[in-house]
């Protein structure tokens, strides 16, 4: 994997990047919960398994599920729908580890731009996404639901898809 982890990790106990099935949903809608207060719903996530769209999730040495993403392919270019890493682990580079896969998966599919929305007020997000190489593109006004019935606007973001130099590695998962 491209990413590096904080702190030295033993390659045996690096995570494993899987491909999502069914079998994963109740530790991924366990993380969803944990981690949003409007998270997907069951239904939703089948739905992006039964349509095939572009599924990982990030497994640790033990076995627990430490994140995952979905995307939709397109036309020449990969839409991020959903990316989460479980609460109790952000911070440590699992999220940099699941966008450089869906990157390498974007190389591999010829997708010449990812684009993702994430909430305005998600500066932490936001930022990490900046230093990926993402830009702000839009804004999407009242695209996530907020409290007391309330909508918050999405951040339009977008990052250009270099193709991959002659001998790179194949991608990820």
């Amino acid at each position: 994997m491209s990413a590096l982890w904080r702190g030295a990790v033993e390659p045996a106990a690096r995570p494993l990047l899987l491909p999502m099935t069914v079998a994963h949903l109740d530790a991924v809608l366990a993380i969803e919960a944990a981690a949003y207060a409007f998270p997907w719903s069951r239904g939703n996530f089948v739905d992006s398994l039964a349509s095939a769209y572009l599924a990982r999730v990030l497994q640790g040495a033990g076995g627990e599920l430490l994140g995952y993403f979905i995307a939709m392919e397109g036309v020449d270019e990969m839409h991020l729908l959903n990316i989460t890493v479980a609460p109790p682990v952000q911070g440590r580079g699992h999220a940099r580890v699941l966008v450089d896969a869906l990157v390498a998966q974007c190389r591999l599919r010829q997708a010449r731009k990812l684009w993702l929305e994430v909430r305005a007020g998600n500066a932490r997000a936001r930022g990490m996404y900046l230093h990926l190489g993402f830009e702000q593109v839009g804004v999407r006004k009242g695209y996530y639901p907020a409290a007391s019935g309330r909508r918050e606007d999405a951040i339009v973001m977008s990052r250009a898809i270099a193709a991959s130099p002659p001998g790179a590695p194949d991608a990820l998962g």
